[in-house]
């Protein structure tokens, strides 16, 4: 028996957040551990807890040896010898290059019928069947129709019109072959629950496994009052999940989705729609992996899925010793190139790159330790190893580039050089020219429908500068109008001052990106493409005709349109530069026009006698001059970042940090830990800053615990809502106290010279729970919170627990500098709102 107690004293599992604030504390105990277990280290690439994960490994005991888990790690040697050089002690790589169970890669179009295999189980990628499959793909408004015919007003699809959609069709043939248990992904939690419906007429349970899902159902909900029994997402799961049907993401309550997991892994729920969280942290295998779409949202734009991301998620397809294959299907409703395809379902896992960056607590921290330092701290962080280690290859670099600049020989090249910088100001001169002539003070009155008009091709994602002569196209004047910017000032009323849009007809090539939203590229006229008329920015014009076309008033009939760009395309080919507007002819008596026009006809002359203008292969000449100057430019690129990665990363950051600290009275010139900077030193959870200050300014001391329960959820709820109802007055109030803390800190720090956005900052604070966390904290029902707000019960749940935490770390922080007072405040408000389901135990406990 002393034995096996002995066995269990020696384990000890924690999260690395307390094992850091452990080791910031000089615990005992972190002294006497002889191995530690990072189990999923990849979370370090994190960019929000990845750096509590690299503190840990930075400071953890230099007696003490290491294993380090994961299985989507590329640059698995790179962690290893940070760790061997930081630790100075070897760290051996234990790893697979295969998957025991091999995965085959399908694409189903949409509204199509079938799956194609463009990826087997050898790795090959198939390129005859992905092209056969988007030839499958039914255009987009057309699947559309499909899929939206029949939707009631609640969003929900109706019985016979969900059997038509494709992801009706795709499980029920999932299903039919014996391929599942199947897991979809779909990257919104609402989407989630929303295909989950469209499942309403498929039943996978048979009257035995339906009886074990209400038995384990009701078993674990038992927990419950019976008030939260009665809440809708509750009541309204059971019987999808008799169905053998199931919904898993952050939104749901913590205990239904443990019931879910478990259902899961006992092979009681065949199907399961998840969200991108299923794939990450949970060992939850099946025989079928679908993607509902091949884009997502980052937070900034839709873009295609990582290859990291993907082999993330399709990992979950395959059980090690059930399935000889494992199947992953993406559900593709748009056309993509073969090597997007290839990059997604053949690239590498996302390497474990450094998110490392500073944090107040943190510096805080390292202050406060004896043994602790910054500096040091920074030298032996991870993102410091790899600015380093990327030095000798960028030496390479620019020793290649050097090679191959000194190989260039060019004839006469210093007459050649001083004729290339000819050329370049020239160009600049005529773009010059074109800004004064295009300014809307001298071409707007002779902007009339009809006018042949010479513009500029840009395609936003791949364009980058160019000259004027350079990717251009024609199209015709209709109309032209006034833009207002959002920084215009009302009191500009000069048409000189103002910005101008025109409305021209030409030819156009129309697309749509991952939300179906219409993208519209100007092409030239003899590529394919539609006739619209599109409004492009005065700044895009490059010349404007004399001429004046007849077109038709009514350009809606796409005949009309077609036999406009006709009549242009005639007029281009008899009229090659489109019989441009001569400038003098529109009156322009700007000085700096003038000035710019002799400097051109001065430019010319030197062209025309310059000793070298007659030289036999000119053209060659100067386009390898031009790129001997590229790699000119290349090389100084690199050894400015070489300059960079040999100085200590976050030094400057450093110095601002401790100024800002410095200045608010946190430590003292001596880099001494002062007592608000006792109290920020514990607050790890929320903004350290903004909390500390509003304790020591009596906000939290002055309020009711409900009122600072209800304040304090700000700090941890971060998702957005779309028209949230503003809180009563005397929290508004609250709030707005908050807003002017968030406010005078953020400009501090920028005074003190550290990049922050003043705005995002304070706006990153949301009002959105605190109605409901007010309730919650004076006494409400759970489900009559839910009655009062739009958020899901378990973001609600999830955000509760996060200000439980703050809350508790808040006592420690006030019980560091002797406020007994708050400190008895805190631990009420923690008494208020732990308790019933929002705190209910886990059933793997």
């Amino acid at each position: 028996m002393l034995q096996l107690t002995l066995m269990l004293l020696v384990w000890l599992v924690m999260t690395t957040e307390i094992w850091r604030s452990m080791q910031y504390k000089g615990s005992e105990i972190v002294r006497e551990v002889a191995w530690v277990v990072f189990d999923e280290v990849h979370y370090m690439r994190d960019r929000e807890r990845g750096v509590v994960w690299e503190e840990s490994i930075v400071m953890a005991p230099k007696n003490s040896r290491f294993v380090f888990l994961s299985a989507t790690v590329p640059n698995a040697k790179e962690f290893a010898d940070w760790v061997a050089k930081v630790h100075k002690q070897p760290c051996h790589i234990v790893y697979t290059d295969y998957r025991p169970t091999p995965l085959q890669h399908y694409i189903f179009p949409a509204g199509g019928d079938g799956l194609f295999l463009v990826v087997d189980e050898k790795g090959k990628f198939r390129e005859d069947s992905f092209q056969k499959s988007l030839n499958a793909l039914v255009p987009t408004s057309e699947s559309d129709k499909k899929r939206n015919n029949g939707k009631s007003q609640n969003g929900l699809v109706m019985g016979k019109v969900s059997e038509q959609s494709d992801i009706f069709k795709l499980v029920k043939m999932i299903i039919q072959r014996q391929y599942d248990p199947v897991i979809i992904f779909s990257f919104s939690k609402r989407e989630c629950e929303f295909l989950a419906m469209q499942m309403a007429k498929m039943d996978l349970n048979d009257d035995d496994e339906k009886g074990n899902i209400e038995t384990v159902f009701w078993s674990a909900m038992d927990m419950l009052s019976d008030d939260d029994k009665k809440l809708p997402q509750v009541s309204n799961m059971l019987p999808l999940l008799k169905r053998g049907i199931g919904v898993h993401h952050s939104g749901l309550l913590p205990i239904l989705k443990e019931v879910i997991e478990i259902l899961f892994q006992e092979g009681l729920i065949k199907c399961l729609f998840a969200t991108e969280t299923f794939s990450i942290g949970l060992n939850m295998p099946a025989k079928t992996v679908v993607f509902t779409n091949v884009r997502k949202f980052d937070g900034d734009k839709f873009r295609w899925i990582s290859s990291g991301e993907y082999i993330q998620m399709s990992g979950r397809a395959g059980r090690r010793g059930i399935d000889a294959r494992g199947i992953c299907i993406l559900m593709v409703d748009e056309r993509m190139e073969p090597s997007t395809a290839k990059m997604m379902l053949k690239g590498n896992a996302d390497s474990l790159n450094s998110a490392f960056h500073l944090s107040y607590n943190m510096l805080l921290n390292q202050l406060r330790c004896e043994e602790a330092d910054p500096e040091s701290m920074l030298r032996n962080s991870f993102y410091q190893f790899q600015a380093d280690r990327s030095i000798p290859d960028l030496e390479k670099q620019v020793k290649a580039l050097e090679e191959e600049r000194d190989s260039m020989i060019i004839e006469e090249e210093d007459s050649l050089r001083n004729y290339y910088s000819l050329i370049q100001q020239y160009k600049s001169l005529k773009n010059d020219i074109r800004d004064i002539v295009f300014s809307p003070k001298y071409c707007l009155p002779y902007m009339k429908s009809g006018r042949p008009i010479c513009i500029q091709c840009i395609d936003d994602e791949t364009s980058t500068s160019f000259s004027v002569e350079d990717h251009v196209t024609w199209g015709v004047l209709m109309d032209f109008h006034r833009v207002k910017s959002v920084i215009e000032d009302d009191a500009c009323k000069r048409p000189e001052d103002a910005s101008y849009a025109l409305d021209i007809l030409t030819r156009c090539n129309v697309s749509k990106d991952g939300v179906g939203k219409k993208k519209i590229k100007i092409v030239p006229l003899k590529e394919p493409g539609e006739p619209l008329v599109v409004s492009i920015p005065l700044s895009q014009v490059t010349s404007l005709s004399s001429a004046r076309l007849n077109i038709p008033k009514d350009l809606l009939p796409l005949e009309a349109r077609e036999n406009a760009l006709k009549k242009l395309s005639e007029f281009i080919s008899r009229y090659a530069t489109g019989m441009p507007l001569d400038p003098e002819e529109m009156d322009i008596q700007s000085n700096s026009y003038k000035k710019a026009v002799r400097r051109l006809e001065a430019l010319e002359n030197l062209f025309e006698k310059h000793e070298i203008a007659k030289s036999p292969l000119i053209e060659q000449k100067l386009k390898l001059l031009n790129r001997k100057e590229e790699l000119t430019a290349r090389i100084r690129s690199i050894k400015k970042t070489m300059r960079s990665s040999t100085a200590l990363a976050f030094k400057d950051e450093l110095k601002a940090r401790k100024r800002v600290l410095r200045r608010l009275g946190y430590i003292t010139s001596d880099d001494v830990v002062e007592l608000k900077g006792k109290v920020a030193c514990e607050i790890s959870s929320a903004d350290e800053l903004t909390l500390t200050e509003l304790m020591f300014s009596g906000v939290l001391k002055d309020v009711k615990a409900e009122e600072m329960v209800s304040l304090l959820s700000c700090f941890v709820w971060q998702e957005k809502l779309q028209d949230a109802a503003k809180p009563r007055d005397e929290l508004e109030l609250l709030f707005t106290q908050l807003q002017d803390t968030a406010r005078r800190i953020a400009k501090v720090q920028l005074e003190c010279k550290v990049q922050i956005d003043v705005e995002s900052f304070v706006s990153s604070f949301r009002p959105d729970i605190m109605e409901a966390v007010y309730a919650w904290a004076k006494g409400s029902k759970f489900y009559e919170i839910m009655e009062i707000t739009q958020v899901f019960e378990g973001s609600l749940i999830r955000a509760i627990r996060r200000l439980e935490e703050v809350l508790q770390q808040l006592i420690l922080a006030a019980r560091s500098i002797g406020e007994t007072e708050l400190e008895t405040k805190f631990e009420e408000a923690v008494s208020k709102i732990k308790r019933d389901i929002v705190f209910a135990a886990s059933l793997y406990l």
